[in-house]
């Protein structure tokens, strides 16, 4: 019985993990993903090295959120206690 109440304790001491970061992680780097993460880094590399300009990268932020929350989505709620 110790045992086990010492393992409750043990898990309640450690911090929660947060499963969508490592979801999103996973996610980000899956090719379906990929490809738009290649694309929304050349944006912001190509955006970074101007000093005066008016591009932003925010349709290929959104495209990859978007994608990203659509691969979460089908396993996130499975994770969640």
């Amino acid at each position: 019985m110790a045992d086990d109440e010492e393992i409750q304790q043990q898990e309640e001491d450690e911090d929660p993990v947060c499963y969508k970061s490592v979801l999103e992680e996973k996610c980000g780097e899956k090719a379906s993903c990929r490809k738009l993460k290649e694309v929304l880094e050349e944006c912001n590399d190509r955006v970074s090295s101007k000093s005066n300009t008016t591009e932003t990268c925010v349709e290929e932020l959104s495209d990859f959120i978007v994608c990203v929350d659509k691969c979460i989505a089908k396993n996130l709620f499975q994770k969640l206690k």
